[in-house]
C-alpha cells in the first residue's frame, strides 16, 4: 500500500487560519478529502496521514471524524497542549480512536528557540509512549540542535522530523543543516518525511535537480527505511501541483531497488504509524 504520509485538511477562515498568508489565494479555500481523493488516485497512492494545521483540540477531533468517514484517511497526527497540567486527559480523550497516531506541536511559531526543552513540554512528551503515540517535528534548520538535544533525551520515542527541517533550497545552502540531519539520524528512533521541499525553493522558478543535493543528505543518512513521502498538500500548491510533487521524489528515487522504493511509498509510513494495510 503506498502512502502520502503529510496532507492537511481544512474549512478555511482567516481567523483560524492565520498563519496563511492573504496572498496565498491557493490556500484561502476550504481543502478536504473529497478535493484530496481524486488527486491520490492520479498518483496512484492509497492512503493517507493527516496532519493538524492548527493548534486546537477541536481540530483534532474533526480529524479523527473524517478519518471515520473517509477509509482512505490511514491515520491522524493531531494536536494536544503537552505544555498543559491537563494533558494526560487530553490524550485519554483521543487515545481510543484507532486513527489517532501521534501528535504534533508548531515548533517552527514558538518565540523560544529552545522551547523543546521546556520541562512541561518534555513531560507531556514523556506521556506519548504510554499511549503508543508518535511525535512529529515541525522545526526550521536553526532547531536542529535543540531536536538533536531532544531525541538524545527520549531513546524510546519514536520521533520523524517533518519536510527535512526546511533546509534553505532557495538558497542553495547545505550547511550546517546537512551536519545536523547526520547527527539527527544517529539516532534510530527518528525517522524523515520527504516533503515540504517545494514551498523551500523557488516557488516560481525551481527545477527537479534542486532538490538533489538536499534528497542526498537525508537518504545518506536515514536510508529508505527510515524515510517516507508526503506531498504537504495543500500547502504545497503555492509552489506546485500534487502530481509535480510526487514526480520529484519519484524520479529521484527511480534508480532505488523495489524494497527501498516500498519503503519510501508506504512500508516505512505503515510502520512509524502503525496504519492498518487494508483499505
Amino acid at each position: 500500500m503506498k502512502i502520502d504520509a503529510h496532507q492537511h485538511f481544512w474549512k478555511y477562515s482567516p481567523h483560524e487560519y492565520g498563519w496563511i498568508d492573504p496572498t496565498w489565494t491557493q490556500l484561502k479555500q476550504d481543502r478536504l478529502p473529497e478535493h484530496l481523493a481524486p488527486l491520490l488516485y492520479e498518483a496512484r497512492l492509497d492512503g493517507t496521514v493527516a496532519v493538524q494545521a492548527r493548534q486546537t483540540l477541536q481540530e483534532t477531533a474533526w480529524l479523527l471524524q473524517l478519518a471515520d468517514e473517509y477509509a482512505f484517511i490511514k491515520g491522524v497526527v493531531g494536536w494536544v497542549d503537552l505544555c498543559s497540567p491537563d494533558v494526560d486527559a487530553q490524550l485519554r480523550r483521543f487515545a481510543g480512536h484507532p486513527k489517532f497516531k501521534g501528535v504534533r506541536h508548531v515548533v517552527q511559531d514558538e518565540p523560544d528557540d529552545d522551547f523543546m526543552l521546556r520541562s512541561d513540554f518534555q513531560r507531556g512528551l514523556s506521556l506519548l509512549a504510554e499511549y503508543g503515540l508518535t511525535y512529529d517535528i515541525l522545526i526550521f534548520p536553526r532547531h536542529l540542535p535543540v531536536a538533536v538535544q531532544l531525541v538524545e533525551r527520549f531513546p524510546e520515542q519514536p520521533f520523524v522530523l517533518d519536510h527535512l527541517a526546511k533546509p534553505f533550497i532557495r538558497d542553495g545552502l547545505l550547511e550546517p543543516w546537512a551536519g545536523y540531519i547526520r547527527q539527527l539520524a544517529r539516532h534510530p528512533n527518528v525517522y524523515c518525511k520527504v516533503s515540504g521541499m517545494v514551498t523551500e525553493a523557488d516557488w516560481h522558478g525551481w527545477q527537479p535537480q534542486d532538490f538533489g543535493p538536499y534528497l542526498d543528505v537525508v537518504f545518506d543518512a536515514f536510508g529508505c527505511d527510515r524515510l517516507m513521502f508526503g506531498s504537504d498538500w495543500p500547502v504545497c500548491t503555492l509552489a506546485a501541483t500534487y502530481g509535480q510533487v510526487r514526480d520529484v521524489v519519484a524520479d529521484y528515487a527511480s534508480s532505488l531497488s523495489a524494497q527501498e522504493q516500498a519503503a519510501l511509498w508506504g512500508e516505512t509510513a505503515l510502520r512509524f504509524y502503525g496504519l492498518e494495510k487494508m483499505p
